[in-house]
């Protein structure tokens, strides 16, 4: 079974995004006939003169009645060697929201850049945001290269400018490739109008690059508990499993657990799924849990390795990216929304707001629609948290409006 790549892209806009993932889909014959059809008939409708790869990824109508990209647009395609998920973010300033979301549980970060324009704001933009979300790798698509001659010096020198702001960033893994996505140029083939690029094609990368599900796996265990299974029937009446998805770690069963945030222990009895009962259970499986001793456990406790227990507490900091038209200010009070927890918290502090593409914190007494900023929260009972650059599941939590129930921000524990 081919292993799975997430990853999302993000740009300035017109870079070529769509057209990038529309290239892919094509040559990778992830496009069934009657969407390529439909295609080219819109395309001749909009007086291109070539079928119009993007419209496969441009796929809602304000899109492609503007030509524009304006939301998260999730696509999927597989090669014999990978399966892949896509989150085609868009690439204006005011969507920084998007690129957060898209590239959350990203494993790649595909950054496109005009070559006719070179690094820009949002290129650096982008790349700190990737770096923030703790992405583990990074690409740097130097796109339309047919439109500069196919120039070695071009790319060199915009490789050159990207590699030293990134040198600012705790990014672990960066690669540069030239393409033109139009014609399919070091897409999926490599290209022979670039004899200069000894490097692989884009799909070769993405097919290659390690995606380590072993790590999260290697982490000290953690069971958000999603739901609690009582006694439904009288052959079992002293049944009571726990439901959920492993979020980092292994479960062995034998193995010592202490139940958050009560602090309570016990020793897993028992791992279950629908096609029978497991010895272990790793990181992202869905089990049912059962424990050798009978405790207050509900949804949204946590059940963690014993020897490794996280920090439980009603107050830390963390970095927000506000995601409302409403700012967030100081004193404001909010929902934390923590795996399977969500609680009542108000903001004690806004420390400062970051200036992604300085790298800069900023004096500030509110975070507006796509800022990013550091605050302290208050909850109103106790969390069980990792900080987000250890494990981006228990480090991670959304901040939800108390009257609307709509989600306004998203936060990665400090």
């Amino acid at each position: 079974m081919a292993d799975l790549l997430r990853f999302a892209t993000a740009g300035s806009v017109d870079d070529g995004k769509s057209t990038l993932i529309g290239r892919l889909l094509y040559d990778s014959k992830s496009v069934f006939q009657d969407q390529l059809e439909s295609v080219e008939r819109t395309s001749a409708d909009r007086g291109d003169d070539y079928t119009n790869l993007a419209l496969l990824t441009d796929g809602l109508r304000a899109e492609r009645e503007q030509g524009i990209t304006i939301d998260v647009a999730y696509r999927y395609f597989s090669t014999p060697v990978r399966s892949f998920i896509v989150a085609d973010t868009p690439g204006h300033v005011q969507y920084t929201r998007n690129m957060v979301t898209g590239a959350s549980t990203a494993d790649l970060a595909l950054v496109l850049v005009d070559a006719r324009k070179g690094v820009v704001e949002q290129t650096r933009r982008h790349a700190s945001l990737s770096a923030l979300l703790r992405v583990p790798h990074l690409v740097l698509a130097v796109n339309k290269m047919d439109l500069v001659g196919f120039d070695e010096s071009t790319y060199r020198r915009i490789v050159e400018d990207f590699t030293a702001f990134a040198a600012q960033l705790d990014l672990p893994d960066v690669t540069a490739v030239p393409m033109a996505a139009l014609q399919g140029d070091n897409v999926v083939h490599r290209s022979e109008r670039m004899p200069w690029y000894d490097g692989p094609a884009l799909l070769e990368h993405l097919e290659q690059v390690h995606v380590s599900r072993e790590d999260a796996q290697l982490r000290p265990a953690r069971f958000p508990v999603q739901y609690v299974i009582r006694p439904m029937s009288t052959e079992r009446p002293d049944y009571r499993g726990y439901a959920g998805t492993v979020a980092a770690g292994t479960l062995r069963v034998g193995d010592a657990v202490t139940v958050l945030p009560s602090g309570r222990t016990s020793t897993v009895e028992a791992l279950e799924t629908y096609n029978g009962a497991l010895p272990e259970a790793v990181a992202g499986q869905a089990v049912t849990v059962r424990l050798a001793d009978e405790l207050d456990v509900s949804r949204g406790d946590m059940l963690v390795a014993s020897e490794a227990v996280p920090t439980v507490t009603s107050s830390f900091d963390a970095t927000v990216c506000w995601m409302a038209d409403a700012p967030l200010r100081p004193g404001q009070r909010v929902l934390v929304k923590h795996t399977t927890r969500t609680v009542k918290a108000q903001v004690q502090a806004l420390h400062d707001r970051l200036d992604v593409t300085q790298l800069l914190p900023e004096q500030a007494d509110s975070l507006r629609l796509n800022d990013i900023g550091r605050v302290t929260l208050r909850t109103a009972s106790p969390l069980a948290v990792d900080p987000y650059a250890q494990d981006r599941t228990t480090g991670a939590f959304i901040v939800i409006d108390e009257a609307t129930g709509t989600t306004v921000g998203a936060g990665m524990v400090a």
